[in-house]
């Protein structure tokens, strides 16, 4: 029997994490055995760890860490699919950093042994309702590639912006994907509904939604005006670290940072920071690592180092 597998993309901190635990949930609760593939960009994968409850619920978690080449990714990418697929999952679930080439996705699929083991499900993109109005030519991309395949668009935190820019979302879909040579158009696709709310029906739906044989003009640079920087062990309080978060996001001299992510040891535990410019969450986490990454395009890596005395 073949294992489906589910491709979650979408831009840097878009959400895609969030969405894949009430995904992944989904299908744990109707007794499937589930596999997650966590492909992240830069040296530490972060989002593992939010991950852990799925962990402990019995979903076998799996990473594919950045900061390598092309070529190398790609078989790393490959080699850890090849080991997922003699684990008898009845479904995987990858989450891709927000800086993929969706292309890697198809072409690893197509090749043995892969294709004797796998069938793609469902490829799903998460877009933040708050998406910026102004993007570079290279995050638009990023957004028509990640996007031009999907079998449904699902928006994040509509709870935050207002309908008439919920609904301008669509119109900024079909203007990406035809600067790029994709003719496809996303009226049909898009699930505006707060997730929060999703039920077992829409899950079951969103299960079946497949994904679009899209084509588009390749525009792919390798990520190299991406970047991310870590932090460790910063001695900030909980309302010293939002602080922070906040004004790294609004600095322009920082360059454009999209996500100030990681942890701090808090009362003898840990807290979860993950901040973007619409929302910054501070969250108790059972186990953390005492770090935080600053993500973005076209980072100033000595301007962000002075808001960590570092």
């Amino acid at each position: 029997m073949m294992i489906h597998i589910d491709l979650i993309t979408g831009f840097l901190g878009s959400g895609k994490t969030t969405f894949i635990k009430m995904y992944a949930r989904y299908f744990l609760d109707k007794g499937q055995k589930i596999g997650i593939l966590e492909n992240d960009f830069g040296a530490v994968n972060v989002d593992v760890m939010l991950l852990q409850e799925l962990e402990e619920a019995g979903c076998g978690i799996e990473t594919v860490a950045g900061a390598c080449d092309k070529d190398c990714h790609f078989r790393r990418f490959k080699t850890k699919l090849i080991a997922m697929g003699m684990s008898g999952y009845d479904r995987v679930l990858i989450e891709p950093s927000g800086i993929f080439d969706v292309d890697e996705f198809f072409d690893s699929l197509h090749e043995p042994p892969l294709d004797q083991w796998y069938e793609i499900g469902n490829v799903i993109a998460i877009v933040d309702a708050g998406l910026e109005k102004e993007l570079s030519k290279q995050s638009e991309y990023l957004l028509a590639s990640q996007t031009a395949n999907a079998g449904a668009v699902i928006l994040s935190r509509t709870q935050l912006v207002p309908e008439e820019q919920i609904n301008s979302i669509i119109a900024r879909l079909d203007d990406a994907a035809a600067k790029f040579g994709c003719r496809r158009t996303f009226e049909s696709s898009v699930i505006k509904k707060d997730w929060h709310s999703f039920t077992d029906e829409d899950f079951s739906e969103i299960a079946a939604v497949g994904y679009f044989n899209a084509s588009y003009v390749k525009a792919f640079t390798e990520a190299r005006d991406y970047g991310s920087l870590y932090f460790m062990n910063v001695p900030f309080s909980p309302e010293e670290l939002q602080q922070t978060a906040q004004k790294l996001l609004a600095d322009p001299e920082c360059g454009k940072v999209f996500r100030v992510k990681g942890f701090i040891p808090y009362e003898g535990g840990w807290l979860e920071l993950n901040a973007t410019k619409e929302s910054i969450r501070l969250a108790p986490i059972k186990n953390g690592q005492a770090i935080i990454i600053v993500i973005g395009e076209d980072l100033h890596k000595e301007k962000i180092s002075t808001f960590f005395n570092q």
